[in-house]
């Protein structure tokens, strides 16, 4: 996994590949910081579902105050936690073992944040049988009733095209790109 940008560009980060976790692309990585690039400086970020832990490092690298990865798998927050050692961010970064899909009140109490300006969701496609799973709406209700994104802040949903999602009434869609067989949404809080 490699830093694209900022204060670590170029960077790589060792990853060891685990069944299950899918990293972002580096291209749909650029592009998603291309768009956000002006929420991110002294951002608190959020990295639901975070795998390797790309987004918020990248989050990181450019400039961003805080990030605060939340996953399921001990692996994936070993990885991250040895991944904030080795790139200094140590003190920037908190990693939480959690379920993404459960009710996120609980986060604020184990982060000391209440609102995040930039949260990432990269649900799995797939189980470990190879099924398509269909996480992104519970994943975007869970972040709604939990109130976890500030007034001005944007949520980006990474999904299967294939995926259909219903958007929670506290949220709303304003953009969304396509990248071969994934769709990245982003929302922001409604009204």
């Amino acid at each position: 996994m490699k830093i694209i940008a900022g204060a670590l560009r170029g960077r790589r980060v060792r990853f060891k590949d685990q069944a299950g976790v899918r990293p972002i692309s580096g291209r749909i990585k650029q592009s998603v910081f291309d768009i956000v690039a002006g929420l991110v400086p002294g951002a608190k970020v959020l990295d639901l579902f975070a795998g390797t832990g790309a987004v918020g490092l990248e989050a990181l690298s450019r400039g961003a105050q805080l990030a605060v990865f939340v996953d399921l798998s001990k692996a994936c927050v070993a990885h991250i936690e040895r991944a904030l050692a080795e790139t200094g961010f140590r003190e920037k970064g908190r990693v939480l073992r959690g379920n993404a899909l459960s009710d996120l009140c609980w986060l604020p109490y184990r982060c000391g944040v209440s609102q995040f300006d930039l949260v990432y969701l990269g649900p799995p496609y797939k189980d470990e049988a190879g099924r398509p799973l269909a996480c992104s709406t519970p994943a975007l209700s869970r972040l709604a009733e939990a109130n976890l994104l500030s007034s001005g802040g944007w949520a980006l949903l990474q999904r299967h095209v294939k995926e259909e999602v219903a958007v929670p009434p506290a949220l709303e869609r304003f953009r969304s790109e396509k990248y071969g067989d994934t769709r990245v949404d982003f929302f922001r809080r409604a009204g």
